[in-house]
């Protein structure tokens, strides 16, 4: 029997991994490298976060980005220089065959529990049995189309984790539905690439980070703004370095910070580059949509009432995600039933292990225990040696009761 199962090849899952082979833990992990980073999100994107908290996590840090760049040659800074996602799937790539080389790219398909343990189906058809599981899904479960958008087809209609290279559009009319970072960056990336690009939005402004000055910040403002993982700021420090403290908030206290805290700012070099042909109307939601002779046809309404029609080849909805554990597809009926939620997220506990024994989430399905961190690739520094370290406990204690067991 399989002590663990890593289902889930991205950050989160890989870091785990690293941290579970330095501890002589037998493990498998199953999907698709980077799968989310190199085929969900847009050629030409760059990273949210600084270099110095872009990183996988291994046990001795060695497998930093800052020393992938070293020793290619490349130019790096911890925050003043921009992380290009081609440079970090290179560099993520690269992690995975130093610390986890066998990965199998395998889908699962079905997982429910079996006597203590767990059942696993893969892709092919293959079952094995398992005696822990980490769910490290990523977010492409998770993303969130408008219902008024719903219904259309996916030709007409996709979310934005589904753009990954914005020139499959170009010539054609595309119209992004958001005001966040995500929105911005889509519709940037679509308007170079040669689409005729709309960016339509509830909000009434957009909001971009303040231009940040190269060179090392006073001493007044690492006081007032300490840096963190998260960006700079005293509640973005807190949440990076107590994320435990944040299962113990209220329900609705997490939910509001989840929702409000780093919300849809976008990176300061984004504001030129979409001022410079994208076409914004802010203030705007929609109110009907529909097929017209192979178009979408949008109706909107204004905050002061008023409505107007448009015609586009495609909408794209940068409408986030949320990380609703129904909607994983693999997970059964009956370990849905038993995982217990909070707002249709799981409730985890300081060890990022579910209601049901065995069966942990790390990364975004993890956000409404230990907050913002999780929505964060350096929320793997956190999580991975800690789930590491229990596996490790359990995998040992069940090896110590089958040896006993068999004597």
């Amino acid at each position: 029997m399989t002590r663990v199962a890593i289902i889930g090849a991205g950050p989160y899952g890989l870091s785990i991994a690293a941290h579970l082979r330095s501890r002589g833990v037998a493990f498998r992990i199953f999907g698709t490298p980077l799968d989310s980073w190199r085929r969900h999100m847009p050629i030409g994107m760059m990273l949210k976060s600084d270099g110095f908290a872009s990183n996988l996590s291994d046990p001795d840090g060695s497998g930093t980005l800052a020393t992938y760049c070293a020793e290619q040659g490349l130019r790096y800074h911890d925050t003043d220089i921009p992380v290009s996602l081609d440079l970090f799937n290179t560099y993520a790539l690269s992690f995975q065959q130093r610390f986890v080389a066998h990965v199998e790219d395998r889908q699962v398909v079905f997982l429910d529990r079996k006597g203590e343990g767990y059942l696993l189906e893969l892709d092919d058809g293959a079952v094995l049995e398992v005696d822990l599981v980490v769910g490290a899904i990523g977010i492409t479960y998770f993303g969130r189309i408008p219902p008024e958008l719903a219904h259309l087809p996916e030709r007409l209609v996709s979310h934005s984790s589904a753009c990954g290279d914005p020139s499959d559009f170009a010539g054609r009319d595309v119209t992004v539905i958001g005001g966040g970072s995500s929105a911005v960056d889509i519709a940037t990336l679509l308007h170079e690439a040669g689409a005729r690009t709309s960016l339509v939005a509830r909000r009434d402004t957009l909001r971009f980070d303040s231009e940040r000055t190269p060179g090392r910040r006073s001493r007044l403002q690492r006081i007032r703004h300490p840096s963190s993982g998260l960006g700079p700021g005293i509640r973005s420090w807190l949440y990076q370095r107590f994320p435990n403290l944040f299962r113990h908030l209220p329900g609705n206290s997490r939910l509001a910070i989840i929702r409000r805290h780093l919300g849809p700012k976008s990176a300061w070099g984004m504001k030129s580059r979409l001022e410079a042909g994208v076409a914004v109307a802010l203030g705007e939601s929609i109110e009907q949509a529909g097929e017209a002779d192979g178009q979408v046809r949008l109706v909107l309404r204004g905050q002061d009432g008023t409505k107007r029609e448009i015609l586009t080849d495609h909408v794209i909805a940068a409408t986030g995600y949320y990380p609703d554990i129904s909607q994983v597809d693999f997970l059964s009926q009956d370990l849905l039933a038993s995982i217990r939620t909070h707002a249709r997220m799981p409730v985890l506990s300081a060890k990022f292990e579910s209601s049901v024994s065995g069966l942990y989430f790390v990364g975004l399905p993890a956000v409404n225990s230990f907050g913002p961190l999780m929505r964060f690739m350096v929320g793997a520094e956190y999580a991975a040696p800690r789930v590491a370290r229990e596996l490790a406990r359990r995998a040992r204690r069940s090896e110590r009761v089958s040896s006993m067991a068999s004597a």
